[in-house]
């Protein structure tokens, strides 16, 4: 086994004691019952008359006639008139400006391994200062974080942590990153681009953990301070897209060129969601599109499905069927396929590519093995695709 500075003792129960301890003085705050019925791309009534302490002028909106704006972030363009609120529910029009009300009131903040979210090719072991606004711009059936990304902002329990305060937080708890995840980052995209221009130069990593369902030009202005992210590649099928997320497949698609164009080192996740997703030929079908626009060496988790919100009637996803599914994209060339959600699978283990030595053995989160010698395998001296300093 080879000595690897800190991220060795990262990697050892002392270091996940530590985070678990950490993790505790930031619990998650559970949401209030109550919503805004949604009625085509506007969520319309409770709306406030005038900016409260958590509001902040929106960013990407347009200023048009009758005091009607239209945001500009992700591809609902919602067009909101007076008292309207958008589909993510965090954005409201007041008196002809859109606001943002997911700014400085955090609905959870955790400190986890960075192995989490998931990403395995990304400084392995460090712990990442988590944090989540209420809101989201999709309507997954499967949601797993329901209770802050169906709720607006002001409708479920939160604490005040300004970005200044927050890229404190994350330096107190000795996290070497921050990651904009939980419920949906784009929905609070000015909160979590002033929390990155600030954590930059304090020594801090920005992790974006998303749907990808943005605009290219607000997500090319997120590149500016992205190092890594993970985006849930919810389906290869626009129509899957539609009934089982409320969204569309091209934009994601589109998302990953934009990150692969700005050289962001990126992870993909596919949850199989039995019915939906569980398909062999659109795995197969996904795989090509990813070799052809992206190449082979981007990670690809397949995340075992677990009934959950309106899906609850549903069965677990067969761990064959994610067997099968990590076999089919290796074959296909995707150099790094990893089963999620099955503790033990030797699918969550990191093989080179080139001569199929384990180079990362994974024990939940604890990293037994490690062979990188820097950023090349420790055997055969290849280079393994990530980030690792």
């Amino acid at each position: 086994m080879l000595q690897i500075d800190r991220r060795t003792f990262l990697a050892g129960s002392a270091a996940w004691l530590a985070c678990t301890a950490a993790a505790h003085a930031f619990w998650p705050l559970k949401a209030k019952q109550g919503g805004t019925e949604i009625r085509g791309r506007v969520a319309r009534g409770d709306a406030p008359a005038t900016p409260g302490s958590f509001s902040h002028e929106a960013y990407a909106y347009k200023k048009l006639d009758n005091q009607r704006v239209a945001c500009q972030v992700c591809p609902h363009r919602c067009l909101l008139s007076p008292g309207d609120r958008s589909v993510c529910r965090s954005k409201v029009n007041i008196d002809g400006t859109l606001y943002t009300l997911a700014y400085g009131n955090p609905c959870a903040v955790h400190v986890d391994p960075v192995e989490k979210k998931p990403l395995y090719h990304f400084l392995p072991g460090i712990r990442v200062f988590s944090l989540a606004a209420a809101g989201c711009n999709f309507r997954c059936l499967n949601c797993q974080n329901w209770e802050i990304s169906q709720f607006k902002p002001d409708a479920v329990r939160h604490q005040t942590l300004f970005p200044e305060d927050a890229v404190a937080a994350a330096l107190d708890s000795k996290s070497l990153a921050i990651a904009y995840t939980y419920s949906e980052p784009i929905t609070f995209i000015e909160y979590m681009s002033a929390i990155g221009a600030k954590a930059r130069p304090a020594g801090l990593k920005n992790l974006w953990i998303s749907n990808g369902y943005i605009n290219p030009g607000p997500l090319n202005d997120l590149c500016g301070f992205l190092d890594g992210a993970n985006v849930n590649l919810k389906a290869f099928s626009d129509d899957v897209y539609r009934k089982l997320n409320g969204g569309r497949l091209d934009p994601v698609l589109e998302t990953f060129k934009t990150m692969h164009a700005n050289k962001v080192h990126f992870e993909m996740t596919n949850l199989v969601v039995p019915g939906y997703t569980d398909d062999a030929e659109m795995v197969k079908q996904m795989c090509g599109w990813i070799l052809t626009h992206l190449g082979p060496d981007y990670p690809l988790h397949f995340l075992r499905f677990f009934p959950q919100y309106k899906l609850d009637r549903l069965a677990p996803t067969p761990v064959s069927t994610l067997t099968r599914f990590r076999e089919l994209a290796l074959a296909e060339g995707i150099h790094y396929v990893y089963v999620g959600n099955v503790p033990d699978h030797p699918g969550n283990h990191t093989y080179c590519h080139e001569c199929r030595q384990l180079i990362i053995e994974r024990k939940g989160y604890f990293l037994p093995q490690f062979h990188l010698k820097g950023s090349n395998c420790g055997f055969c001296n290849t280079r393994i695709p990530g980030v690792w300093a």
